[in-house]
């Protein structure tokens, strides 16, 4: 009954010991230069976390193009989300929603089969489709800021 009560009365020591080495290490400053009248009245000196702002997405309706090949044709579904870099170009894009839809048409029929089923020539027709989609849709407007081309989906049958 004794080694019991002094197996336990050691166990409790050890585990305040161990919780009270854990808060003084997570209370210290990691700083190693940090000024000593901060780490004396317990305060701890940390960075801000840089803000980062929430990305502005503009999701499309998927495209259906037929891709005209030598031998056969082909058909390309792309489901496609722009990655905008604020939301004045968001509300252009979708102001001018026909335009955009027109202008992807136009550069997903103009594609070559063996081109697009490369990773290359998905990222070319990305750019691609970000160098248009850049353009501004009217004379007096600038072009919306299109960061990324993202595809959701992509499937040539």
């Amino acid at each position: 009954m004794l080694r019991l009560l002094k197996f336990i009365l050691l166990l409790i020591i050890v585990i305040g010991a161990s919780v009270g080495t854990t808060m003084w290490f997570t209370s210290r400053d990691s700083a190693p230069g940090a000024p000593a009248a901060a780490q004396t009245a317990g305060q701890t000196v940390q960075a801000a976390p840089p803000m980062v702002p929430s990305p502005i997405f503009a999701e499309l309706d998927p495209f259906t193009v037929t891709l005209y090949g030598e031998t056969r044709n082909r058909i390309l579904y792309t489901a496609i989300t722009l990655r905008l870099g604020d939301e004045a170009s968001r509300k252009q894009i979708t102001d001018y929603m026909p335009e955009v839809r027109d202008r992807i048409l136009k550069v997903l029929s103009a594609q070559q089969l063996p081109l697009i089923q490369t990773p290359e020539g998905r990222q070319a027709l990305a750019d691609a489709l970000k160098a248009t989609l850049a353009r501004p849709f009217a004379a007096q407007l600038p072009g919306p800021q299109v960061a990324d081309v993202l595809f959701t989906a992509f499937v040539v049958q």
